[in-house]
C-alpha cells in the first residue's frame, strides 16, 4: 500500500500547503517509497496557530462533561481505525505486525480510556480556606512528536489537552506521518470542533522552530532527543511559553546478588530489542554483580538468540528494522565505537543480519565489561544495543546507575522487595520498576535532569495542561 497524504487538517478541513514541498516517506523494511507528504513551513504554522487561537475562546469554555463526551467519541472512531493505524505504524516504521497491533496501536486506546476515566472525577474547582481554586486550561498549544511510538506520543498529549480544554496544533515526525493523518481523520470523524485540533507536516526547522517561537501558542509539548528539546526550550524563552519536555534516557538496571538472575536477565534483554530498541525508556545500561558475569552473559546471550529479526508482515518476527537509514548508521557507529573502545561483544556487531540484504535491520547487540565512561554507557544509541556493567558491591551500582545525565527511568531486581524498595529509592530518576513490574495509563511518566520536565499519561498528563486560578473574594466560598 501506497500512501499518498500532501494535506494539512487545518481549521476542520483538509488544505493544500501555502508552498508545496514533497517528502518521500521510506519503509524502512524495504526501502522502498512508502508514500508521499508535504513539508510545511512558517506560513502554515501562522495559519494553523490562527486558526487554534480563534478556536481557544469558544472551546476553553466547554463544561467537563462535553469534553468528556467528546473523547468518548473520540475513542470510538479510534477503535474503528484500529487496524488502518496499526497498519500504517508498520509501513512509516517497519514495526512487526504483532508489536503494531499491539502495544503501538493499543496504547492510543489506553490514553483515551485513561482520561475518561480522570475527567469523570476531576476537580476543576476547589475551596482552600477562603480561596477558589481554578483549573484553566493553559491555552493553544503546540504538540512535537516523534516516530518511535507514534501513537502513544500523539495521544500522551493530543488527550490530555483536550480535555483541559486546550486548542492545539500538532507536528508529528516526518518519517511517522500516516498514523498522525489517520489521528486527524479520527479527530474529524468524533466532530473535534473546527479550528481545536490542527496538524502540520514537516521537520524541526521549518516547522518545530516556528511553532515553539510563536508568540500566539502558550505551551510547547515536546517529546524527543535532549539536543532538540533544548532548541525547543530556547525558541520558546524569548515569548516566556510554558515547555513540557519527555526527552532522552539511558536507563540503568540493576541486577542485584539476590536477584532472580534468569528472569530478571530474560525479561531485559528483550525489553531492549523490543520496538528494535528504539524506547527512551530502554534499559539499556544493565549493572550486574561482578561474581555473576559469566553467568549473566550466557543467559543473555542464549535470549538473544531467539530474538527473530525480519519482514515486519511475519508472525515470527520479533523485531523489525530501525526507523531510517540515518538511524541505521548511527546506531552502527555506536557499535564499531563499542569494539574500538574495547568492550567485550558477546552478540551481534556490525552489519544486517544474515539472509537480509536491505532494509535497515541491526543486529540485535549485546556488549559486556562495558565501563560507565565509555561512549555506549554515555550516550542513547536508541536501537537494539545492551550493555552490561559490572560492579562490586551496591553502593558502587548506585553510583553508577546515577552517574548518567539522564534520569527516566530506572529498573532493580531482588527476591527481597524491601531491598530493591530501598535501592529503587536512591536512583535519580522519574520512574522506578521493581522486580519487572510494568505502570498502568494512569501511572505518571517523565524524567529527571536532561529526560526533560512535566509528566504524562493520566491525571499527570492533565495537570500539565492546566493554569491555576485563585479567585478571592467575598463570594469565592
Amino acid at each position: 500500500m501506497t500512501y499518498d497524504n500532501r494535506q494539512f487538517y487545518i481549521d476542520g478541513a483538509w488544505v493544500d500547503p501555502v508552498e508545496p514541498k514533497e517528502f518521500k516517506v521510506i519503509n524502512p523494511a524495504t526501502e522502498d517509497v512508502a508514500g508521499v507528504i508535504s513539508m510545511g513551513g512558517a506560513k502554515d504554522v501562522d495559519r494553523a496557530v490562527a486558526a487554534a487561537r480563534h478556536a481557544f475562546d469558544a472551546y476553553s469554555r466547554t463544561s467537563p462533561a462535553e469534553r468528556l463526551a467528546l473523547l468518548e467519541r473520540i475513542l470510538a472512531a479510534y477503535k474503528a481505525h484500529y487496524n488502518d493505524i496499526a497498519q500504517a505504524i508498520s509501513t512509516e516504521m517497519g514495526a512487526p505486525m504483532t508489536l503494531a497491533k499491539g502495544s503501538q496501536t493499543r496504547i492510543g486506546v489506553g490514553h483515551i480510556s485513561a482520561m475518561i476515566e480522570v475527567l469523570q472525577s476531576f476537580k476543576f474547582e476547589e475551596l482552600r480556606g477562603t480561596t477558589r481554586l481554578v483549573q484553566e486550561p493553559v491555552g493553544v498549544c503546540a504538540l512535537i512528536t516523534p516516530w518511535n511510538w507514534p501513537m502513544n506520543q500523539v495521544a500522551a498529549k493530543v488527550v490530555p489537552a483536550l480535555a483541559a480544554g486546550c486548542t492545539m496544533v500538532l507536528k508529528p515526525s516526518e518519517y511517522s506521518p500516516f498514523s498522525a493523518i489517520l489521528w486527524a481523520k479520527v479527530m474529524h470523524e468524533a466532530g473535534v470542533p473546527k479550528g481545536v485540533f490542527n496538524l502540520i507536516n514537516g521537520d524541526g526547522i521549518h516547522v518545530g522552530a516556528p511553532l515553539s517561537s510563536h508568540r500566539d501558542i502558550d505551551m510547547v509539548s515536546f517529546t524527543g532527543s535532549t539536543r532538540a528539546g533544548t532548541e525547543v526550550a530556547r525558541n520558546a524563552a524569548a515569548s516566556v511559553k510554558r515547555v513540557h519536555q519527555e526527552l532522552g534516557g539511558k536507563s540503568p538496571n540493576v541486577l542485584l546478588d539476590d536477584a532472580n538472575f534468569e528472569r530478571a536477565v530474560k525479561q531485559s534483554v528483550l525489553h531492549v530489542f523490543q520496538n528494535s530498541g528504539q524506547s527512551c525508556n530502554a534499559p539499556t545500561r544493565m549493572l550486574v554483580p561482578a561474581a555473576k558475569m559469566a553467568e549473566v552473559e550466557a543467559i543473555a546471550k542464549r535470549v538473544a538468540a531467539t530474538v527473530v529479526v525480519g519482514d515486519p508482515a511475519s508472525d515470527k518476527t520479533s523485531v523489525g528494522p530501525v526507523v531510517s537509514k540515518l538511524q541505521f548508521d548511527r546506531v552502527e557507529g555506536y557499535i564499531e565505537k563499542g569494539i574500538a573502545e574495547g568492550a567485550t561483544l558477546i552478540t551481534g556487531g556490525t552489519g544486517r543480519p544474515d539472509g537480509l540484504s536491505k532494509g535497515f535491520f541491526v543486529k540485535p547487540t549485546i556488549f559486556s565489561n562495558v565501563r560507565n565512561d565509555m561512549t555506549i554507557a554515555r550516550e542513547e544509541i536508541f536501537g537494539p544495543v545492551l550493555c552490561i556493567l559490572p560492579y562490586q558491591t551496591e553502593e558502587q551500582a548506585v553510583q553508577i546507575a546515577n552517574d548518567t545525565p539522564y534520569g527516566l527511568a530506572a529498573y532493580v531486581w531482588s527476591e527481597d522487595n524491601l531491598r530493591a524498595r530501598r535501592v529503587g529509592s536512591r536512583i535519580r530518576a522519574g520512574q522506578v520498576a521493581l522486580n519487572g513490574a510494568s505502570g498502568d495509563m494512569q501511572t505518571p511518566f517523565g524524567g529527571f535532569k536532561a529526560s526533560g520536565n512535566g509528566r504524562e499519561y493520566g491525571e499527570f498528563g492533565l495537570r500539565d495542561f492546566l493554569e491555576v486560578k485563585a479567585v478571592i473574594g467575598v463570594d469565592a466560598a
